[in-house]
């Protein structure tokens, strides 16, 4: 059977109809499996897709279009410093008082900003969070930064928000911006 080989713009376009049908986090490589793309293609198209306006997330499990990309929930970026046996701890923080994790962000000297999408809303995220941390051979994007990292917390409302820093605070994990990190606030 012959394979049909489609433009960029055709596969792209195809793809985001596909993330649109599904309820399900879609893994880079079925969706390359499904285009005879590599995931590097798939990584690429979803960067595109996403700078034309449409609200596709990552999950640890793959891709999802984010359905409810209307809803006027609050954005607020934190800086937080903690050693990796409290990242469990800050990460549940966040979640029990109604936040969602949705990246991790370093600046680091050499390498500048880097980002990783998150997406954790539940303790059982961080579970597989975790437990994915522990089977591979990676550790935490913070360790670059000797602990200091920035989170974009995502919750309903500003006091929610408040409550989720007060409580990173209490437990001494906020930190202070530095004068030339304020460009990275919200």
């Amino acid at each position: 059977m012959e394979q049909t080989i489609l433009s960029g713009d055709e596969r792209r376009e195809k793809l985001l109809a596909l993330l649109l049908r599904s309820d399900e986090p879609l893994s880079g490589g079925k969706i390359g499996d499904i285009y005879h793309v590599s995931r590097q293609v798939v990584v690429q198209d979803i960067a595109l897709l996403r700078s034309k306006g449409h609200s596709i997330v990552s999950t640890p499990r793959g891709y999802m279009y984010e359905k409810d990309a209307g809803n006027q929930n609050c954005r607020r970026i934190v800086k937080v410093c903690h050693t990796d046996d409290q990242a469990e701890e800050e990460l549940s923080t966040i979640v029990d008082f109604g936040g969602i994790v949705l990246d991790v962000m370093v600046n680091h000297r050499t390498y500048g900003k880097v980002t990783a999408p998150l997406n954790i809303k539940s303790r059982r995220d961080i579970r597989k969070f975790v437990e994915d941390l522990k089977q591979s051979k990676s550790s935490l994007l913070s360790n670059t930064t000797s602990g200091y990292h920035f989170h974009t917390i995502e919750a309903e409302s500003e006091d929610i928000l408040d409550e989720i820093e007060e409580a990173l605070k209490e437990k001494h994990f906020l930190v202070d911006f530095l004068d030339y990190e304020t460009t990275f606030k919200q």
